[in-house]
């Protein structure tokens, strides 16, 4: 209808409103659109800047990751390079050491007077803190770089604890204390040389921090285990200290006008620690202060004992009491300070000595047919790039024999060891116990 046609009032007014109404929808969707567009525009600048910020980030995490990983491979190169660098190392130290070992020992059996023989000893208590220092060092070490891998086999419990009552009865003694080992008719399975060393090292520790009473060793039968307890009446670890003993370098609080110094650097449990764990062997404690601690190592039951276990650990006891006199030594040796001090000390024993610093030295000196010799005394690295078990081979099958033969050396590596007892070779560590290498000798040649 035309707008000129209308006359009502009212239905213009209705008219007007209908229109001003449709403006205003119009207006506030179009409102409403612009409202959205502005928002969808914001909302994507936001996007933007937050897959920027997430790149970014991104692209930072992988750089450390690569950081990481390199740092990573730096120290595991670095651990490695320590564990080389104290095995080269040690070994050159220990050979010095065993040459003192050996001239502090030649010297001891010429004294004549107690302010004399009172000195030799102190030089000897210095040695063999240094070298239990070197050791210990050394085998923290290769524990923490995961090369040293047990040798498992059936170990005598019986006479694992013959050898260490008599290396620690004297000391027990000497500080007034008992220690006892319980009678054991047991086989274990594990390293005997390493579940020797956890056991020396525990004892070591409860002598050490016990100031009366004593130590006791003994085991128990737990299925398919057999449980080792070291018990002491020392003055105990406090519940704060449960974790610390096992650190490097620590040493336990002794409690006031104990008596005790404690002894030892801190190391000895830590080696208990680590030792254990290559060997698969809970060592856990229980404790009261003031009263006593007492270890326990589990450790699983064998299957049988070894044919010379308890033969071997007492034919050796019963040989200190041989003579060397007259023995005919041939000793292989490179290093000029031990050959000398070495030779020395044998000579001192009235053993006849004829020295050599390579395979062929030592098979030219067999040309004489009137000295064959009773024993062979072998360094494993020798001049010339010669091994000690390849010379004694070549001796042995020059002579047509198989002489009784030692390889004395600071290498302390399982190939050594193996190639040893392939051979039928017995095996010394350096810095040699001259007591030791007396008895072994003379058990070799009974």
């Amino acid at each position: 209808m035309p707008l000129k046609d209308i006359s009502d009032l009212e239905k213009l007014k209705k008219i007007n409103a209908a229109l001003v109404g449709r403006v205003e929808r119009s207006m506030d969707q179009q409102g409403n659109a612009f409202s959205l567009f502005q928002t969808a525009i914001s909302l994507e600048n936001r996007v933007r800047t937050r897959t920027e910020e997430l790149h970014t980030t991104l692209r930072r995490l992988e750089q450390s990751n690569i950081d990481l990983s390199a740092a990573k491979e730096n120290a595991e190169f670095a651990n490695l390079s320590k564990t080389r660098f104290l095995a080269a190392a040690s070994h050159d130290v220990l050979q010095p050491l065993n040459a003192a070992h050996l001239s502090v020992s030649a010297l001891a059996e010429v004294q004549t007077s107690d302010e004399g023989r009172k000195l030799v000893r102190q030089v000897e208590r210095s040695l063999e803190t240094m070298e239990d220092l070197l050791r210990t060092l050394l085998d923290i070490s290769k524990l923490d770089a995961g090369v040293v891998h047990p040798d498992i086999g059936d170990v005598n419990l019986e006479a694992l604890f013959s050898s260490l009552r008599s290396d620690f009865q004297p000391v027990a003694e000497m500080k007034r204390l008992s220690l006892k080992f319980r009678p054991v008719n047991a086989v274990v399975r594990s390293d005997r040389t390493l579940l020797r060393r956890i056991l020396q090292n525990i004892l070591s520790n409860a002598l050490g921090y016990t100031r009366s009473g004593g130590v006791l060793v003994g085991t128990r039968h737990r299925g398919d285990t057999i449980r080792i307890d070291v018990a002491d009446t020392g003055c105990g670890i406090p519940e704060d200290q449960r974790e610390a003993v096992f650190e490097e370098f620590h040493r336990g609080t002794l409690p006031a006008n104990a008596g005790l110094d404690g002894g030892g650097l801190g190391l000895g449990l830590a080696i208990v620690r680590r030792m254990a764990g290559a060997l698969g062997h809970p060592v856990t404690f229980s404790s009261k202060v003031g009263r006593g601690t007492i270890f326990h190592i589990d450790v699983p039951v064998g299957i049988g004992a070894p044919a010379d276990a308890i033969a071997s650990a007492t034919g050796l006891e019963r040989s200190r009491g041989y003579g060397l006199f007259g023995t005919k030594v041939l000793l292989v040796e490179n290093d000029a300070e031990v050959l000398e001090a070495m030779t020395f000390l044998l000579e001192r024993w009235q053993c006849l000595v004829r020295a050599a610093t390579s395979t062929g030295d030592a098979l030219d000196l067999l040309g004489d047919t009137d000295w064959v010799p009773d024993i062979i005394i072998a360094d494993q690295h020798l001049d010339g790039g010669d091994l000690g078990t390849a010379t004694i081979s070549d001796v042995r099958d020059y002579l047509g024999r198989a002489v009784p033969a030692l390889i004395v050396t600071a290498d302390s590596s399982e190939a050594v060891a193996k190639a040893a007892r392939a051979d039928g070779i017995e095996l010394m560590r350096k810095p040699l116990k001259p007591a030791q290498l007396r008895a072994l000798l003379a058990h070799l040649l009974a």
